[in-house]
């Protein structure tokens, strides 16, 4: 059964009535904040989809409210689930904020269960109301716009052919052993081929150091590609065999052999997509494959390239940002595919206007943005200001217009959008995605702007109080 807060007063709140001089400003400016019935009903809404019954039936479990606040502590800090739990329980300060006070604290396994019930149209949703209360608040009023994009990392390591040969080995080795565990005698033999990939995996990084080594790279690449094979092809006999187990089976061995099909099913087309790959690559030259697999656990990875010198190839999902005054960020979408930049200038004006009822003062990006047809689109919305440098050789009529004081002064706050995306990366963890699939990046990235927002609200709002 979900609660949304928990009813009774603490006996935490008896015994420690001053309290609250422990608390951080910005912690305690946060507390408030967080107080907005509609978010906390935004992750109740959540919770009670996780089971047909949920509202109504089973054992109260834990509150909303308190999922909420561990959940947007862990993003603050950027703590794992069990620091996030080592912390609450030694902490006084974060037990008050939690709502959790004297009882006991909600296991890391608990809150990672919890936290997968929010999906990327609850992260969505959590996060707009975290602007609505920005509004009320006037911490922003949508005066001002920028926008640009960065890359969130997936958490694979380097993709290789040989590599990802290696791991869709590994995955289906060690499935189809725990199906003939649980299937017993009649579940026949599987053959433990780790040791052959492993030893074929380092002689391919040896040769591919030098040239001279190439013909010999490709020989063990094709040992290694045909013991792939013959571990798919055991694979699908694993598959049939467990079909016809799971008919007598009960109990424990029944699941067991249920989670080793769900895990080798979607595994195998994805081991056969990196065979595919891996042959183009070496026999035909075709270093851009279709639908390239650059992990066989995060399939949804990409690889894009912006330009950068220290990181020419980033592996992750493209992240549009875009702000208002203050350090807020209004919206944000993580791309299924990188689309052109250009592309993302109209549809984020849109949504502005959609976030505040108007159209900005000023609107600003960089050149990745830039174009006549985007300066057009943001002054038929009714932007006054539009800042973005045009691109190549500028005319004389372009160099007077882009040397005007507030052109050069919008340019100045665009830059801006680039020390906030440091600050997401290094404060709040987007430089690399510790959740899993498509929905963990979105509820990764939404999390920790959230976290973000409310650190810059609690901030403006003090130093307006201070003022």
């Amino acid at each position: 059964m979900v609660r949304r807060r928990k009813q009774a007063r603490s006996l935490f709140e008896v015994l420690l009535p001053d309290s609250d001089k422990l608390w951080p400003n910005w912690l305690k400016r946060i507390d408030t904040l967080l107080e907005d019935e509609a978010v906390i009903e935004t992750v109740a809404s959540a919770l009670e989809e996780r089971w047909p019954k949920s509202r109504t039936r089973g054992r109260e479990g834990t509150p909303a409210e308190v999922v909420l606040r561990m959940l947007i502590l862990k993003h603050l800090h950027d703590w794992s689930f069990d620091e996030l739990e080592q912390e609450v329980r030694a902490n006084l300060v974060y037990r008050a904020f939690t709502r959790i006070g004297l009882d006991a604290v909600p296991d890391a396994k608990t809150i990672l269960k919890i936290a997968k019930a929010l999906g990327p149209e609850v992260s969505t949703d959590l996060h707009q109301r975290v602007v609505d209360v920005a509004k009320r608040a006037g911490v922003t009023h949508g005066r001002r716009f920028r926008i640009d994009t960065t890359v969130v990392e997936t958490n694979v390591h380097y993709p290789t052919d040989s590599t990802l040969l290696q791991d869709g080995v590994r995955v289906l080795t060690r499935a189809m052993q725990r199906a003939r565990v649980a299937g017993g005698s009649s579940a026949g033999r599987v053959r433990n081929r780790l040791r052959r990939v492993s030893r074929l995996g380092l002689a391919i990084s040896l040769q591919a150091r030098t040239p001279k080594t190439r013909d010999a790279m490709i020989q063990s690449y094709r040992r290694l590609m045909a013991t792939t094979r013959a571990v798919l092809r055991d694979a699908a006999t694993m598959i049939r065999r467990t079909g016809q187990q799971l008919r007598t089976a009960t109990g424990a061995p029944a699941q067991i052999l249920r989670d080793a099909r769900q895990q080798v099913q979607p595994m195998r087309p994805l081991v056969a997509r990196v065979l595919a790959q891996t042959r183009a690559r070496l026999f035909g030259g075709d270093t851009h494959a279709p639908d390239k697999v650059l992990s066989v656990f995060e399939p949804h990875t990409e690889a894009i390239r912006k330009g950068k010198i220290a990181t020419p190839t980033e592996f992750g999902k493209l992240v549009t940002i875009q702000e208002a005054e203050h350090q807020i960020v209004t919206a944000f979408e993580v791309h299924a595919e990188r689309p052109p930049d250009v592309t993302l200038w109209a549809p984020a004006l849109d949504r502005h206007r959609q976030i505040f009822a108007r159209a900005p003062d000023l609107a600003a990006g960089d050149k990745g943005f830039s174009s006549a047809a985007n300066e057009r689109a943001a002054q038929d919305r009714g932007v006054r200001r539009v800042v973005l440098p045009a691109r190549g050789r500028k005319t004389p009529a372009r160099q007077t217009h882009e040397r005007q004081r507030w052109f050069r002064r919008g340019q100045r706050w665009r830059t801006g959008c680039e020390g906030r995306i440091s600050v997401l990366k290094r404060r709040h963890g987007l430089r690399r995605c510790r959740y899993h699939g498509p929905h963990g990046m979105h509820r990764w990235v939404g999390l920790g702007v959230i976290a973000d927002n409310l650190i810059n609200m609690a901030t403006y709002l003090d130093r307006r109080r201070a003022a």
